[in-house]
């Protein structure tokens, strides 16, 4: 039915698809490590502010009871947070699956991203150790994500239109 080369140089051109988005997913995890530790210092700068008695508060008093000092807590949540960063950097590709509908997209990236996150702060003490607790966390979270979800998708539809009209704009022109 194909020709005998077809399907060898379909095999090889997924081959490198695949190796392509591999790459695409360590570089994005290398760029996502600096960039989950600077949003998890300023996150912690803005409880401070928000605290606002003029003392910095790098880690809740849970996590230093848990490791024993200040700086073996700050040292965790750092690494926790750059575990954050690659984690959201290297799922984001899945936007980038044009095969896949934007409901497969969103729900695969949720997932990945809630294996990453909550676990992570459960273990940081960034949520009470319990039912009430974890519930509304994953309830913040998920609020969070919908936001975030929506204002994006609001955003490129916004985008598409603009560019739609700007084709059909110079469609109009050229045949005037």
């Amino acid at each position: 039915m194909f020709p005998d080369g077809m399907l060898l140089k379909s095999n090889n051109y997924w081959d490198y698809e695949v190796v392509k988005m591999k790459k695409k997913i360590i570089l994005r995890g290398l760029f996502g490590l600096p960039v989950g530790i600077a949003i998890g210092f300023v996150i912690t700068l803005l409880i401070s502010i928000c605290i606002g008695d003029g003392s910095f508060y790098p880690v809740t008093p849970e996590l230093i009871k848990t490791t024993g000092n200040e700086l073996n807590a700050v040292v965790l949540q750092t690494i926790l947070c750059a575990i954050i960063g690659v984690g959201f950097a290297m799922a984001s590709v899945i936007w980038e699956i044009d095969s896949w509908s934007l409901a497969k997209q969103s729900g695969v990236y949720f997932l990945i991203i809630s294996v990453v996150m909550l676990p992570i702060a459960y273990f940081a003490n960034w949520m009470k150790h319990s039912i009430t607790g974890v519930l509304s966390y994953v309830g913040i979270f998920v609020m969070i994500f919908a936001a975030v979800w929506i204002s994006q998708y609001l955003l490129w539809k916004r985008r598409i239109k603009k560019m739609n009209a700007r084709i059909h704009g110079e469609d109009d022109q050229k045949r005037n």
